[in-house]
């Protein structure tokens, strides 16, 4: 799997941010890359369908806005902690969608069926993404009763094509 390209992020992650027209020596400035670094990663953005072309500007598309929400890191306080049962941590924390569907490959399989017979994933999802297709995918899931590597296979897949449509995109030509 591919890492996403931070720079790419961090051009979406500051039109997200920005709430006024600004300049392009203020954006590339506040981007934090070189202009011709900040010209190509829009280029592939507006390739990939996650920026649009707007006058003089661009500007986030629903694609770019869920791309973001998939991609970003979550905030402390909002990341997935894996336990194998009540007060049993495993001491791994999914930070991102990336690193849930990085971390669910590995983590104990125990974990993920404490975890999806509680509800767990469903109520992280919701909570932090608000994706309601993913959630539904996992509630499925849930309601299949699977155990062991059938349990793992499954939310790699549905993860997998949440995750991967975008990161897929990210990857610079």
């Amino acid at each position: 799997m591919i890492e996403v390209a931070e720079e790419l992020l961090r051009i979406l992650k500051t039109m997200n941010a920005i709430t006024s027209n600004i300049g392009w020596k203020e954006f590339t400035k506040k981007v934090g890359l070189s202009p011709s670094q900040t010209v190509h990663g829009l280029q592939e953005l507006l390739k990939a369908g996650f920026v649009r072309k707007i006058g003089q500007g661009y500007s986030l598309t629903e694609k770019g806005k869920i791309a973001l929400n998939v991609l970003d890191r979550v905030p402390k306080d909002m990341e997935f902690h894996f336990y194998t049962g009540i007060g049993q941590d495993t001491g791994l924390s999914a930070k991102s969608l990336q690193d849930f569907y990085k971390l669910v490959k590995k983590v104990d399989v125990a974990a993920l069926e404490f975890h999806i017979s509680r509800g767990h994933f469903e109520n992280w999802i919701k909570t932090v993404f608000h994706d309601t297709q993913l959630l539904n995918e996992f509630v499925r899931i849930r309601k299949l009763n699977l155990k062991g590597e059938n349990l793992r296979n499954e939310i790699v897949k549905a993860t997998k094509r949440k995750y991967c449509k975008f990161q897929e995109s990210f990857r610079i030509s």
